[in-house]
């Protein structure tokens, strides 16, 4: 049933891949002109010099040579063109292509891609997809136009002479399979590597360049050079492999060519004058550069059907626990682009109610098995019940791998549940993802800082927010003093937050999140990353903060964290263990 259920999601993939008729057809269109272009110039050539030695009279040349500028012109023309609307088709589709990716993705993620190793999801979602593009441009195009062209030079043969035409096709026939099973002898295992193969080497190098330091202090650099320069050499020895078997189908056609025109001789010169002659003879030396690109194709199919697979496991219509992913068109698409008014009109915080709600992390391809804990498949939420009532603080308390950031990413549909979760009296489910989100907001225990100024990594949060607001949000959250310090709103930040601290960056994140003015906050673990002396600071700073929304009506605060709080910053404290409430979760005061 998998196995069946990956090869509808390939099918899928390489349906988006394939441009629509309309958008197809002119290419196709121009290719096969050029093609014909091609074969007729060679055609109306062989005649037009062969009647040209017996020395006719001018006139009876002239169509001939007219024919011959035409079909020379012709061909240079219709290939440019054909290179414009097929590669535009092709480049066009596989724009809508990639936001198809994505937009499968978004249901996915965080939580379905949290185990899947980074190397090989970028190599799946830049390689593969661009290889996608080769299906309309080096396998259906190719394909349609050596198969057109193929029959109409037999039937253009016939008529000049049968048995040439059919030693043509059988010739033709005989070349297709030879090379397409000589190319798929030698080449396609290779091809079917080459995918996988340039994942499992970007994998090993962002391993190896995000390692460095650590390979440097103890002295494991050269191990994992000798590791990539394996899977280095590998790689290549399949791209020669797939050259070769190329090279030999070319080999195999070339020669073919040849049989034919040999053939085509021994049979019409005891019936056919030097013209005729000539045309049948020199006629499948054209047909079969055309059609020598069929087994080339054929390879080409293969390269792309492994990059469709690959592409569809990492968005798959279900995950391997069986829950269905619900399709991101829910939504406009615009939605996540608007910006986000404070004084938009919208409801105060609506009232959350989980009732018997339990969830799962999916286990999907290229785990990584040293990631958190809490990330395994099986750490689950099992069947937990509570509310949260406009305006309430609450406190999720419990140890590693008790369920906290479970919790945290099933708020905000990161991760998929069973049971109930309403939203101001709205199944969770039946909302559009952007909603939600807008409704509840995560700051997140490892908050994302762009390699950008303090600026940018503020504004994404409300695109039109002015620098007075940007610095009154600042002073919100405590960091006034250090951006003056740093430059103000221009400071840069550095790669992945390199140049601020774990706390500045929870303090970062927090004033996005002021900024998007949730009516519902979800603050994950926000002093994991400070030391004791400042976590009860910066606990009391987080939620003096998130007191009020920006427009004055009062803020939910859901607060995950390990360690207590004090009494009187929460209104109610529950307490997790191995996915379950322990207690009642009476209000704290």
């Amino acid at each position: 049933m998998a196995s069946q259920n990956a090869t509808a999601d390939a099918r899928e993939v390489l349906r988006h891949a394939q441009p629509g008729p309309r958008r197809f057809a002119p290419g196709l269109i121009f290719a096969l002109l050029g093609a014909i272009s091609a074969v007729a110039l060679l055609a109306c050539s062989a005649w037009l010099i062969a009647r040209a030695a017996e020395q006719p009279q001018l006139a009876y040349l002239s169509v001939a040579v007219v024919g011959v500028r035409a079909f020379a012109l012709s061909r240079s023309a219709f290939r440019y063109v054909d290179r414009l609307a097929s590669h535009d088709a092709a480049f066009r589709q596989l724009a809508e292509l990639r936001v198809a990716v994505f937009q499968r993705l978004i249901p996915l993620a965080p939580a379905g891609l949290a185990r899947t190793k980074r190397g090989d999801l970028l190599s799946r979602l830049v390689s593969d997809v661009d290889a996608l593009q080769d299906l309309p441009l080096r396998v259906v195009q190719p394909l349609l136009v050596s198969g057109i062209v193929a029959v109409l030079s037999v039937a253009g043969v016939w008529l000049v002479l049968p048995q040439a035409a059919l030693t043509l096709l059988i010739c033709l026939v005989v070349a297709f399979l030879a090379g397409t099973l000589l190319h798929a002898a030698i080449a396609a295992r290779a091809e079917r590597r080459l995918a996988p193969g340039r994942g499992a080497l970007m994998q090993q190098l962002l391993d190896f360049i995000g390692s460095l330091d650590v390979l440097l202090a103890f002295g494991a650099v050269d191990e994992r050079l000798e590791q990539l320069n394996r899977t280095d050499a590998a790689l290549r020895r399949d791209g020669v492999k797939a050259s070769l078997g190329a090279g030999l189908a070319a080999s195999a056609m070339t020669f073919a060519a040849g049989i034919a025109t040999l053939l085509a001789i021994l049979v019409g010169a005891p019936v056919l004058e030097g013209p005729q002659l000539a045309i049948v003879a020199l006629v499948p030396l054209a047909v079969f550069e055309v059609c020598g690109m069929v087994p080339l194709a054929v390879g080409a199919w293969r390269q792309v059907r492994s990059s469709a697979e690959r592409v569809a496991r990492i968005a798959p219509d279900t995950v391997p626990n069986g829950i269905p992913l619900e399709p991101t068109s829910a939504a406009p698409a615009s939605a996540d682009l608007e910006p986000r008014e404070p004084d938009a009109g919208r409801l105060p915080a609506p009232t959350v109610a989980l009732s018997g709600l339990s969830a799962r992390w999916p286990d999907l391809d290229g785990g990584d098995p040293d990631a958190d804990p809490e990330l395994a498949p099986g750490a689950a939420l099992d069947g937990i019940s509570f509310g949260v009532a406009p305006g309430e603080r609450v406190l999720v308390r419990g140890e590693s791998g008790a369920g906290k950031t479970t919790l945290a990413n099933v708020l905000v549909r990161f991760l998929d549940y069973q049971g109930g979760f309403t939203v101001g009296g709205r199944e969770a489910k039946a909302m559009p993802p952007a909603e939600l989100r807008r409704t509840i907001g995560l700051c997140e225990q490892n908050p994302w800082i762009f390699d950008s100024s303090l600026r940018q990594n503020l504004l994404f949060a409300r695109e039109n927010a002015d620098d007075a607001e940007l610095n009154a949000v600042l002073a919100r959250v405590g960091l006034a003093d250090w951006a003056a310090g740093r430059g103000g709103l221009d400071a840069e930040l550095g790669e992945r937050g390199a140049l601020v601290s774990g706390g500045q960056a929870q303090r970062i994140a927090l004033a996005r999140a002021l900024l998007a003015d949730f009516p519902v906050l979800v603050v994950d673990e926000p002093t994991a990353n400070v030391d004791a002396a400042q976590a009860d600071a910066l606990m009391r700073d987080i939620l003096s903060a998130t007191d009020r929304s920006e427009r004055g009506v009062a803020r939910s605060v859901i607060l995950i964290s390990h360690d207590s709080v004090p009494a009187e910053l929460i209104d109610r404290e529950l307490l997790l263990r191995d996915g379950r409430l322990v207690g009642a979760g009476e209000p704290t005061a």
